[in-house]
Order: structure tokens, then C-alpha cells, then sequence
């Protein structure tokens, strides 16, 4: 998560949730994705990312795949490789995350399925 704000809550749900590259309050959003790529081992073809304002279109042109909201700005729509139908906040990371799950067979539909 690379972003410019610094909500404490953001702060406590990327904990919670085990996220481990967490960059708030980024100066140079393209700075931060390079320090990732080097920290994760990750090259740009194998990064999605969702970008909805200006400050994303930089890391949306180096990624492999740039993703944005239905209610991204305008010039981030025009270098997104796909627009999710959902607005941000309402579920736009998840229709993300479950589409990449099933173009790499990782989605299970089966609720049954114990785990």
C-alpha cells in the first residue's frame, strides 16, 4: 500500500490484515514502488496495482497491470488496463484481487471445501 494520506485506522487495517509494505504519507509514490519491487523481489510485469488520482498515473505506467475504480479521475481512466465497475471504498480492490485469483486458478467457488 503506497499512499499519501496517514489514517491511523488505515494504518491498524494494514496491520491486521498482515500487510507488510505499507509506505503512508509517500512524497514520490514511484520512489516508494521502487523500494517494494526491491524489497518484495518483484519485477513490474508480476505487480498489479489500483490507482484512482493523479499522483498514481506515474506507478499505473510502470506496472504490469494498472487497475483504477469506477470513480478514478479521468486521466487515471485513460491509462488504466482495466476499469472495475465498483467505486472505490465499495469494493474495487476486491473485484481486483478475486479476477487475478481466477486467471491464476487460485479462486474457489466451492464453500464446501474445507481448508
Amino acid at each position: 500500500i503506497i499512499t499519501g494520506g496517514d489514517d491511523p485506522m488505515v494504518k491498524y487495517r494494514m496491520e491486521y490484515l498482515g500487510i507488510k509494505h505499507y509506505y503512508p504519507k509517500s512524497p514520490d509514490k514511484l520512489v516508494d514502488y521502487e523500494d517494494f519491487k526491491i524489497n518484495a523481489q518483484l519485477h513490474d510485469e508480476q505487480i498489479v496495482m489500483m490507482g484512482d488520482d493523479v499522483p498514481d498515473i506515474p506507478v499505473m505506467k510502470a506496472v504490469g497491470l494498472a487497475t483504477c475504480p469506477k470513480n478514478a479521475m479521468p486521466d487515471v481512466k485513460a491509462v488504466a488496463d482495466y476499469i472495475s465497475p465498483i467505486e472505490g471504498g465499495k469494493g474495487a480492490v476486491r473485484d481486483i484481487i478475486e479476477m487475478v485469483m481466477k486467471a491464476q486458478n487460485k479462486w474457489h467457488d466451492d464453500q464446501t471445501q474445507s481448508v
